[in-house]
């Protein structure tokens, strides 16, 4: 016996490095499935129809999955050393994130950590997960830790920088560590090269925390399905109201991580509404560029005439910053003047007693909308208020299915892992067919559509340039006319408009309703004016500042 005890003290003392610790990843909180029959049987009388969701929880996700790989890192870091950061993370700018790693009071390390630990406290808990992520990088530390090692061996880094600040993708934009789906479980293997966006991302020094949960196939799927649902991530939830409001989409997942702050930015994608809703949605700030000024390539396309990236963020500074981390001239994407190698903005706030801002007269009588216009015009703006009625676009999904039906194809061949058995829509269709309830649970309408189309090139130029000719038309007479400097719309109201006419938009919190719904203010303005949109932005969220944390999320 004593002998044995001896031999056993030895072995401990030889093996003791592979010994759970206190506190170590043996004693890690596991997340498992729980019954959301209740919850779904709430939800089936919501007075919104769109929030009567068939499931919440992803039937594929396994989210340990999620933090399986910072085991150890976790385990180090408290409860208490996650309240302490609290103040120095929780809707901060990224300046004031640079500003607290020069003074040593973070690290980005501590930053990642921070937002995987929050990741983790989030989604264990049944009464206040988001399925906002679907995955998230392994390297994610291993960088961070790169990053402080070159700024602590001199590394100068602006206040202004992407460098070291977690980023993450919407996940139809490719990045070579995690798989690139759309949320479709036909991408589920789709582990392929970076996007050019991303590229440059790394390139400015930020850290690719993961990717977000999306509106399937950036919400080009399924008729009168919830924004928000994907194969792979669930079905997103908004933070200001999980069962309450819809987290907008397609950036479902981009905009509520953000807006409960499980990163810092994140990149969301536009074809119509896509950036703006989920924005408004989740009161943040989000900039649907003009198409042309970010690249696409290596992201999964609906359009290749309206689709581009965009960033998504907590205030208009921050939005610029991804921005500019994500611009650069990409031969590849035909849908890019070469208008300088490097488009930046600047952030700025301005004077706005020059500035004629178009005011929609059928918006007037909106209680959030109304006192943004009192705001602005109390400091000087001058408000042209008119009758405005868009052109009805009746074959506007026809022309996008029409498009998808074309681009999806070109992605796939070009882009793909071989591992990928999809190469058409009629093979997206054949294949949500075998297993619809796991696949395509709300059905797949919008694929079936376009399984359907039979357009001929031909045929497909002649409904763009109507459509796009006419929602020109309409902008830019009534730019010219009313001698407007930007349009002020609400939310994702006027969305498909820019989108056909190629004008960017800035989303931007104007408040919340008397429910708690949050809601933002969106300018509008002629291609390649974004920087009219930022000063205008910026000058308002600076009166106005409007923007609170989500009270469960504090």
């Amino acid at each position: 016996m004593l002998k044995l005890r001896a031999v056993s003290v030895v072995l401990s003392l030889l093996f003791a490095v592979t010994l759970p610790r206190v506190g170590s990843a043996a004693d890690a909180p596991q997340w498992s499935a729980y019954n959301q029959t209740a919850d779904l049987d709430l939800l089936s009388r919501h007075s919104n129809e769109s929030m009567r969701f068939k499931l919440l929880n992803s039937h594929v996700l396994d989210k340990n999955s999620l933090w399986a790989g910072f085991a150890d890192e976790l385990a180090d870091f408290s409860a208490a050393d996650y309240e302490a950061l609290k103040p120095r993370v929780l809707d901060r700018s990224i300046a004031d994130l640079q500003a607290a790693v020069a003074s040593g009071d973070l690290s980005y390390e501590s930053l990642v950590t921070f937002y995987l630990y929050r990741l983790r406290e989030t989604e264990l808990d049944n009464s206040r997960f988001l399925n906002a992520v679907i995955s998230i990088n392994p390297d994610a530390l291993s960088r961070a830790r790169m990053l402080d090692e070159l700024r602590a061996q001199g590394r100068a880094v602006a206040a202004d920088s992407l460098f070291g600040i977690p980023v993450l993708l919407k996940d139809n934009v490719g990045f070579a560590g995690l798989p690139t789906t759309a949320g479709a479980l036909a991408l589920r293997d789709n582990v392929t090269v970076n996007a050019f966006i991303t590229e440059r991302l790394l390139e400015s020094g930020a850290i690719i925390l993961g990717k977000a949960n999306l509106s399937e196939w950036a919400y080009f799927f399924c008729n009168d399905c919830p924004s928000g649902y994907s194969a792979i991530g669930g079905q997103a939830l908004n933070p200001y109201g999980r069962f309450q409001f819809s987290t907008g989409g397609s950036s479902a997942g981009s905009g509520a991580a953000v807006a409960a702050n499980l990163a810092a930015v994140a990149v969301g994608s536009e074809t119509s509404g896509s950036i703006l809703s989920p924005s408004s949605a989740n009161s943040l700030v989000g900039l649907k560029p003009t198409t042309g000024s970010l690249s696409r390539s290596g992201i999964v396309p609906i359009s290749a005439t309206l689709d581009t990236a965009g960033p998504m963020a907590h205030n208009v500074a921050d939005a610029v910053i991804l921005f500019n981390a994500m611009t650069g001239y990409d031969e590849a994407d035909t849908a890019m003047p070469l208008q300088s190698a490097d488009m930046q903005l600047i952030y700025r706030t301005i004077s706005l007693a020059d500035k004629r801002l178009g005011v929609v007269n059928g918006f007037a009588d909106e209680a959030l909308y109304a006192a943004a216009l009192a705001l602005l015009q109390e400091n000087g703006a001058n408000l042209v208020a008119f009758d405005f009625t868009p052109p009805q676009f009746d074959d506007f999904t026809t022309y996008l299915g029409a498009e998808m039906q074309r681009d999806l194809p070109a992605y796939l061949d070009a882009w793909a892992n071989e591992a990928v058995s999809i190469r058409s829509i009629t093979d997206l269709q054949v294949f949500n067919a075998e297993d619809l309830a796991l696949r395509a649970p709300y059905e797949q309408g919008l694929i079936d559509m376009m399984a359907g189309l039979q357009m001929t090139p031909d045929d497909l130029e002649a409904l763009r340039s109507e459509l796009q000719s006419a929602a020109r038309n309409a902008l830019d007479s009534l730019f010219r006319e009313q001698q407007l400097d930007v349009l002020l719309s609400i939310a994702n109201r006027n969305a498909g408009l820019a989108a056909l006419a190629n004008y960017p938009a800035l989303t931007i919190p104007m408040g919340y309703t008397e429910e708690g719904r949050p809601m933002g203010l969106t300018l509008i303005a002629p291609s390649f004016e974004e920087q009219e949109l930022v000063d205008i932005g910026a000058t308002f969220e600076t009166l106005s500042r409007a923007r609170r944390l989500p009270e469960a999320y504090r």
